[in-house]
C-alpha cells in the first residue's frame, strides 16, 4: 500500500515542480487581453511568425499598456536610438547650439570645435562662427587637442565608410563632412557604326540614311522614312540626368585648416593645444530645426554629432560613450532593463533596446511635449513627410495618424512613435521585428494592418 502511494506521489511531484514559478500579473496580461483581436492578429500573421517581433501599445491617459507581445526581449533598434538622442538633446541643449569655443593670446585666437553639426553645412542658415572667424583681427588657430573619440562609432560596418550614413565624427563638422559631387549620366541612342559606316542590310540602304534638319517647336523621330520615298530621316537622341553624391571625407587636422583657410579666405595654422577650462563660446542655428532634420530623413550625421555637441555644453570628455554614461545616469535609472545604447545614429549593431524601453522613452518626450504640437512637427508623419511618407497614410483620406521614427538594418525594421486614434485617442506604441528574411515592404505591410486596426477600433 505504502509502494502504491509513493507511486502516485512522485510522479505528481514532478509535474509540479516543472511548472514556472515566475509569478504572471492580471494587471500586466489580462485576460481579455488574452483572446483580444490584436492578439489573434499577431497570432495568425505568417509574417510575424516568422520574425522575431516586439510590440506595445500604451494609453498614457489611463496610464495603462493594452497589448504587448516580447515586450521586455532586446532588439537590435536601428535608427529608433536617435529617439534617444533626440531626448538627450532636448535635455542637455540649450536653444541655440554650441557653435565654438575659443580664447584670444596675444595677437592669435585660438579655437576649438564643439561638434557643431551646422557649421557651413548646406541645409542650415546659420553663418554665425563663419562670420565670427572671418572678421577677426587676429591670427586664426585650430586646435583638436581635446578630442577623444574615435572617427567612426562602435559596431559600424567597416565597408561602409564611403557612404553619406556613415559619414565621419568629428570636433569641428564643415560641409556636413561630405563632398558634393554632381553626377552627370548621359545616354545616346542613335545608329550603330563600325570602320565601315552604319550598320544597317542591305549596306545598300546606307546611302539613304540623312540626317533630320531641325525643326523648332517640332520633335522628329528617331528614324522617319516618308511614305514616296526610301529615304530615312535619322534624328539621334541623347538623355542626360544629373544627380547629386554624397562622399564623407575622411578628418584631418590639416584638411580642416586647408578648409578653413579656403573658405574664409585667410591663413588658419594648426596648433597642438590644451583646451583651457575658461574659454569664450559662440551659440549659432537652432536646435530644433537641427533635430527636425535628425529625426525626418533619419540624419546619421547629425545625430552623432549631437553628441559631441552636448558634451561640449556639458563640459563632460569629448566622445560619444562620455555623454551616453551621463544622459542615461540623469534619466533613465528608472527604466525596466538598462537600455543598451552605444552610438547617437543607430548605425551600431551594440544598440539594444527592449519594446518597453521605447515606450519608457516615449513616455518622457510627450512630458517634455505635453501642451506642444512641436512633436508631431518633429517626427515623419505616416503618408505625409519624412521616411514614413509612403507608409501610414490614412486609408480614407484624412489627417496622419502615425507619427514615428523608423529604424531600418538589413533583417531589422523598427517604428516607434505615437498614434491617433479615430476616437481621438493619443496611444504611445513601439513596432521591433529583427530576424526576417523578406523584403522590409513585407513587414511594414503587416505592421501598417496593425496600426490601422488600432486607429479604428481603439
Amino acid at each position: 500500500m505504502t509502494r502504491t502511494i509513493l507511486l502516485i506521489v512522485l510522479p505528481l511531484a514532478f509535474v509540479i515542480s516543472c511548472k514556472s514559478t515566475e509569478p504572471v500579473s492580471s494587471d500586466t496580461v489580462p485576460q481579455k487581453i488574452q483572446r483580444s483581436p490584436l492578439e489573434a492578429a499577431f497570432n495568425s500573421s505568417p509574417v510575424f511568425s516568422d520574425n522575431f517581433t516586439g510590440f506595445v501599445l500604451y494609453d498614457p491617459e489611463k496610464d495603462s499598456t493594452l497589448f504587448q507581445q516580447y515586450a521586455d526581449k532586446y532588439f537590435t533598434p536601428a535608427s529608433n536610438t536617435k529617439l534617444f538622442t533626440f531626448y538627450a538633446a532636448l535635455k542637455q541643449l540649450p536653444d541655440s547650439l554650441p557653435a565654438l569655443d575659443y580664447i584670444i593670446s596675444g595677437d592669435s585666437l585660438i579655437f576649438w570645435g564643439t561638434g557643431d553639426p551646422a557649421f557651413l553645412h548646406p541645409d542650415f542658415s546659420d553663418t554665425t562662427a563663419f562670420h565670427f572667424l572671418k572678421e577677426s583681427s587676429y591670427d586664426l588657430y585650430y586646435s583638436d587637442n581635446h578630442y577623444e573619440d574615435e572617427l567612426l562609432g562602435p559596431g559600424w560596418a567597416w565597408a561602409d565608410y564611403q557612404y553619406y550614413y556613415s559619414t565621419e565624427k568629428s570636433p569641428l563638422p564643415m560641409y556636413g563632412n561630405v563632398a558634393e559631387i554632381e553626377i552627370q549620366e548621359i545616354s545616346q541612342t542613335k545608329i550603330a557604326e563600325d570602320e565601315n559606316g552604319y550598320l544597317i542590310k542591305p549596306e545598300y540602304f546606307k546611302s539613304y540614311v540623312e540626317m533630320a534638319e531641325d525643326r523648332p517647336g517640332k520633335e522628329m523621330p528617331f528614324l522617319f522614312r516618308d511614305f514616296n520615298s526610301n529615304t530615312i530621316e535619322y534624328s539621334p537622341k541623347a538623355d542626360t540626368i544629373q544627380y547629386t553624391s554624397y562622399r564623407p571625407f575622411h578628418y584631418t587636422p590639416q584638411l580642416i585648416t586647408d578648409l578653413l583657410s579656403d573658405t574664409l579666405n585667410r591663413p588658419v595654422s594648426y596648433v597642438d593645444r590644451i583646451k583651457p577650462k575658461n574659454v569664450d563660446r559662440i551659440y549659432g542655428g537652432e536646435k530644433d530645426t537641427v533635430l527636425t532634420k535628425m529625426l525626418q530623413p533619419s540624419d546619421n550625421f547629425l545625430a552623432e554629432q549631437l553628441l559631441l555637441n552636448i558634451a561640449a555644453e556639458q563640459e563632460l570628455p569629448m566622445n560619444s560613450s562620455a555623454v551616453i554614461s551621463h544622459v542615461s545616469r540623469e534619466y533613465f535609472d528608472d527604466f525596466s532593463k538598462n537600455p543598451v545604447w552605444r552610438d547617437g545614429s543607430g548605425l551600431s549593431r551594440y544598440n539594444m533596446f527592449t519594446p518597453t524601453n521605447m515606450v519608457e522613452l516615449l513616455k518622457l518626450i510627450d512630458k517634455e511635449f505635453e501642451q506642444d504640437s512641436l512633436l508631431f512637427r518633429h517626427l515623419p508623419a505616416g503618408g505625409k513627410s519624412g521616411t514614413i511618407r509612403s507608409w501610414y497614410a490614412h486609408r480614407e483620406g484624412g489627417e496622419p495618424y502615425v507619427f514615428a521614427k523608423t529604424g531600418t538594418l538589413s533583417n531589422n525594421h523598427c517604428l516607434s512613435g505615437y498614434l491617433i486614434t479615430a476616437s481621438g485617442r493619443k496611444m504611445i506604441f513601439s513596432f521591433m521585428n529583427n530576424h526576417y528574411v523578406s523584403s522590409s515592404s513585407v513587414v511594414k505591410t503587416e505592421m501598417e494592418k496593425i496600426l490601422w486596426f488600432i486607429h479604428q477600433n481603439y
